[in-house]
């Protein structure tokens, strides 16, 4: 980026006023002391007001998986809003919704072949778990009302997604949430699975877990369990080898509906569409957001199994068959910029790309092992995590290694407590991974 352009997004975007943005997910004092800010951004890189290009390591958050200001999908954005800036989605309908439906439906495993849209990935566990419920309740068998998620699991921050979620700080504020509730094991142990490239060979007898709560609560009265196929928010856990499958037969069993939450690893993280195909393993109902639109444009959704959806299209024709829905489901702007991201991922080959790349990833991430105060390293798809020991408090380290990643080393990944996360993009190259690990390398010299 030249000085001149970097002064003119300078003088249009630097705020003169950080007090009334309370910010999502953030030490909304320190960042306000040191604001950690971009500007503009381009493929692999971020900018800052005064120039500095900053390598993107962790593809926005989880989202960019095209890489950034793609031509094709701003310029299908701008001309959407051109043409038809806004549908209502109750009782109305705009080509874009059903063209990028059937382009989802046609990526997944086969089954899932409808689409429900919102517009985040909070949503799509909302709206995945009321239909799980909703689809027990049209069957008669609304005794199925409770919901089993996983410790350490990630589902969004609605009401739904956060109680089946198993993230401590995202849940102790905010009382009881839903009843009914309750968690499988994670699938982490440090102990057995450290240093692991890919998926561990320990930890598929902790699918076994569900059976002892069926045997607690009773089959007849759970309707769904969710789990991420890789827990991203928490740290990079790669499934287990053979996690799934056992969680899917143990399901199949009892009738209960299988969810995979795939808002993180949906659109190539993993190397495939979606890692229910990485792992073959089909789930009833899958969830999906962020890479759908590589970012662009906020969208979600939920994939549903034909059986799912057919149980709900009886009775009368003229009544509505499911309750739910967002004012900007299947939003045109949305639309458009789904549809040429997925342009963008088949013409250039972007998820055999990160199957390819997989080992470079690891291979140079693991080279970081014997660095100061590294714990754990973790690998699996175009993703990586460090776990750094922590300093006094949990989190200092991590607060620490997240500033110097962005102001002495630029550098953009993501702190998790005091775990280091890598998600690029998807289209790095080898240099670029070598230069992201050398970056973060020094970084943690530098937080040691």
């Amino acid at each position: 980026m030249s000085s001149k352009s970097s002064a003119a997004l300078a003088s249009a975007t630097a705020p003169n006023d950080l007090a009334a943005y309370w910010m999502p997910f953030t030490a909304n004092r320190a960042f306000k002391r040191a604001p950690r800010m971009v500007v503009g951004a381009k493929d692999m890189h971020y900018f800052t007001a005064d120039g500095r290009k900053i390598i993107d390591g962790a593809a926005g958050m989880w989202c960019s998986n095209a890489g950034h200001n793609r031509d094709a999908i701003t310029a299908a954005i701008t001309k959407q809003a051109e043409t038809l800036d806004y549908a209502p989605p109750f009782q109305f309908g705009h080509p874009q919704a059903f063209e990028l439906a059937s382009r989802i439906a046609a990526l997944a495993p086969k089954g899932l072949d409808h689409v429900f849209f919102c517009n985040s990935g909070s949503e799509a566990a909302d709206t995945a778990l009321k239909i799980a419920l909703a689809y027990h309740n049209v069957r008669g068998e609304g005794a199925r009302s409770r919901l089993i998620g996983r410790e350490r699991g990630y589902h969004g921050v609605g009401f739904g997604g956060t109680a089946v979620g198993g993230i401590v700080n995202n849940r102790r504020l905010f009382g009881n949430l839903l009843t009914g509730v309750d968690h499988l094991a994670s699938t982490y142990n440090r102990e057995q699975q450290a240093f692991t490239k890919g998926e561990p060979e320990w930890g598929a007898h902790l699918a076994d877990e569900l059976e002892r709560l069926v045997g607690l609560h009773g089959a007849n009265t759970i309707a769904a369990v969710i789990v991420e196929p890789m827990a991203g928010s928490t740290g990079v856990l790669p499934a287990p080898k053979g996690y799934l499958q056992r969680l899917r037969a143990i399901c199949d069993k009892h009738g209960i509906l299988l969810i995979f939450d795939e808002v993180i690893t949906g659109y190539g993280r993993l190397g495939f569409a979606f890692a229910a195909e990485r792992y073959g393993v089909t789930p009833d109902i899958l969830t999906f957001a962020k890479g759908i639109t590589n970012g662009a444009v906020p969208m979600g959704g939920v994939l549903v199994r034909d059986a799912i959806h057919d149980a709900f299209m009886t009775g009368p024709e003229h009544v509505v068959e499911l309750f739910h829905g967002y004012t900007y489901s299947a939003h045109p702007l949305a639309c458009a910029a789904g549809l040429a991201t997925l342009d963008v991922y088949r013409e250039e080959g972007l998820f055999e790309r990160a199957r390819k790349l997989e080992p470079v990833l690891a291979d140079a991430v693991m080279t970081l092992k014997d660095a100061p105060n590294v714990l754990d390293i973790r690998t699996v798809g175009l993703t990586a995590a460090i776990d750094l020991a922590p300093k006094g408090a949990p989190g200092i380290r991590g607060t620490e290694a997240l500033n110097a990643s962005f102001f002495e080393h630029d550098v953009m990944l993501r702190a998790v407590g005091d775990t280091l996360a890598l998600t690029p993009p998807l289209i790095i190259s080898e240099a670029q991974i070598g230069e992201i690990i050398d970056k973060v390398g020094k970084v943690i010299r530098t937080v040691a």
